[in-house]
C-alpha cells in the first residue's frame, strides 16, 4: 500500500509539473492582433505564475502568458540571450550579468516565500533541527538520523538508527542560492567548503531537478531529507522540520513569520534585497523574495502588455499568494515595484 502511494504522489507531481512547464492559455484563443509573452525562470514562485498568467489572460483578451519552470539560472541565461520577453529568478542577477543585457533591465519583486527542509520519516511528525543540525546534515557530517545532534532537540521522537539521504538540487537554481546564503551566514565551515551559489558542489546527496523533481524524490525516498519552497511540501503534505532561528527560537514556516523575516529589511533602490539570517524571535531564518527580470525597453504593443501584467501582478494578483503558501509583498514593496515601471519604456523604432 506504501508504495502505491508513492507511485500515486509521484505521479501528482510529474503532472503538477507538465502544468507548469505548459503554456498557460490556448494559442487558439489569442487574436490574430494580439500579444504574446514569453518567459521563463524560477521554479520557486511557478505555481503562483501559472494561476496569475492563466487569469491575466482570461481578463486581458488578445494577450497571452506562457512560462517555463526551469530554474533560475536558465531564466537569467534566457534574458541575456534574449530568447524570452521576461525572465524569473529567486537569485536575482548579479551586476556582471546585468552588464550583459543590452538596453539593461529592471528587476521587480512579485511575492516572497520560505524555503523549508522537508523529510521523509513515517510517524515522526514535528523534528526540530538546530542550526548545527541542518547545517551538519547538508555538509555530509551527520549521516544518520538518530546522531546526538538530532536527537537532543527532539527528546519526544524515537529517531531511527537509519541513514539520512540528502535531496539536493540537479540544476542552476535560485532556490539552492537562497538556500546555500543562509546555510554560509549561520557556519563558517559550510561558507568554506560549499558557499553560497546557484549550483553548488554538494559534498553530499541525490540530484534531482527542480522543486518539483526534489519533492518527487523525497515522497518516494523514506529516510530523506531535502530543501524546497514551502508551496511544494504543502501542497503534497510532506513533513516539514522547525528550524531554529538566530534567536534560538524553534518556528515553521507560514506567512506569519515569513513576514517577520522581511520587516528587518529594507528594500534599497535596486529592489534587491538579502536577508540571509533574520533578526526576530518569530522570523524563519529562509525567506526571500523572487523576481521578475523585464528589458527596459519594448515594442510598443509588448510594452502595454508588459505594464499591464505587472499591474495585475503587484495589485490585484497579491491576493493569491498566501492561499498558495507565499508571502504577500508588504504594501511599500509592491508600491516600489509599481514605481519601476517608469524605468520600462518603449523602443526607439530605429534601434
Amino acid at each position: 500500500m506504501r508504495i502505491r502511494h508513492w507511485i500515486v504522489a509521484f505521479a501528482s507531481i510529474l503532472v503538477l509539473f507538465a502544468l507548469m512547464s505548459c503554456s498557460s492559455n490556448n494559442p487558439n484563443t489569442v487574436a490574430e492582433n494580439g500579444v504574446k509573452l514569453q518567459g521563463a525562470g524560477a521554479s520557486f514562485p511557478a505555481p503562483l505564475y501559472t494561476k496569475w498568467f492563466k487569469a491575466f489572460g482570461s481578463k486581458q483578451q488578445g494577450v497571452q502568458v506562457d512560462y517555463q519552470s526551469v530554474g533560475s539560472g536558465s531564466g537569467v541565461k534566457s534574458v541575456i540571450d534574449r530568447t524570452v520577453d521576461f525572465g524569473a529568478s529567486d537569485a536575482a542577477m548579479t551586476d556582471e550579468e546585468m552588464g550583459r543585457v543590452q538596453g539593461g533591465v529592471q528587476l521587480i519583486p512579485m511575492t516572497a516565500g520560505s524555503i523549508i527542509i522537508a523529510y521523509n520519516l513515517p510517524d515522526m511528525n514535528g523534528l526540530r533541527l538546530s542550526r548545527k543540525a541542518y547545517a551538519g546534515i547538508f555538509l555530509g557530517k551527520i549521516k544518520k538520523w538518530n546522531e546526538p545532534e538530532i536527537v537532543r532537540e527532539n527528546p519526544k521522537l524515537k529517531l531511527p538508527d537509519k541513514p539520512i539521504n540528502v535531496i539536493v538540487r540537479a540544476d542552476s537554481s535560485g532556490t539552492s542560492f537562497v538556500f546555500t546564503k543562509h546555510l554560509s551566514a549561520i557556519s563558517p565551515e559550510f561558507d568554506k567548503v560549499v558557499g553560497a551559489n546557484k549550483m553548488p558542489n554538494w559534498p553530499t546527496g541525490t540530484k534531482s531537478k527542480g522543486n518539483e523533481g526534489v519533492t518527487a524524490s523525497l515522497m518516494t525516498t523514506p529516510g530523506s531529507i531535502g530543501y524546497v519552497e514551502y508551496f511544494y511540501a504543502k501542497s503534497q503534505n510532506i513533513q516539514t522540520a522547525q528550524l531554529e532561528n538566530k534567536s534560538g527560537k524553534y518556528v515553521s514556516a507560514d506567512t506569519a513569520s515569513g513576514q517577520a523575516a522581511l520587516a528587518s529589511a529594507q528594500l534599497p533602490e535596486n529592489l534587491v534585497v538579502w536577508n540571509s539570517d533574520p533578526l526576530g524571535d518569530a522570523a524563519y531564518p529562509i525567506v526571500t523574495y523572487t523576481w521578475q527580470i523585464f528589458y527596459k525597453q519594448y515594442e510598443p504593443k509588448k510594452l502595454a502588455a508588459i505594464q499591464d501584467l505587472i499591474r495585475y501582478e503587484l495589485g490585484e494578483g497579491q491576493k493569491d499568494s498566501e492561499p498558495l503558501g507565499y508571502i504577500p509583498l508588504p504594501p511599500a514593496v509592491a508600491e516600489k515595484g509599481l514605481a519601476a515601471l517608469s524605468n520600462i519604456a518603449a523602443r526607439n523604432p530605429q534601434q
